[in-house]
């Protein structure tokens, strides 16, 4: 059972700091936005998560959200950058965070199965 991704899979992997991380209210709205982002079609998996219990120092756990998605290619999450609801993510939730760190990555694993 192979493990590997395929080559031309794009990964986008965005951390969320809210400005309010210990409002109920705050981290519900977020979720609801999260929830609507997860609908863009172009998105082939995605994972929302919160900081891990690990403990070692070069590990970063000072996010609120992780947001993490992988698209068939590259021309795929451009579309979902442009795509309406993400706009509409932004622009209804973009009040809740701070700070968002972006990581975008595309498959480089030459010789390895």
């Amino acid at each position: 059972m192979s493990k590997k991704i395929a080559d031309n899979t794009f990964v986008h992997h965005v951390l969320f700091y809210l400005k309010n991380p210990d409002s109920a209210a705050d981290r519900a709205k977020f979720l609801e936005g999260a929830s609507l982002l997860s609908t863009i079609p172009t998105i082939r998996q995605f994972h929302l998560g919160t900081p891990a219990a690990t403990d070692r120092s070069v590990i970063v756990r000072n996010y609120t959200y992780s947001w993490l998605c992988f698209f068939e290619s590259a021309e795929e999450e451009e579309i979902y950058q442009f795509h309406p609801i993400h706009d509409e993510f932004r622009n209804n939730y973009g009040h809740l965070w701070e700070k968002v760190v972006i990581y975008d990555s595309t498959t480089s694993t030459p010789g390895i199965q």
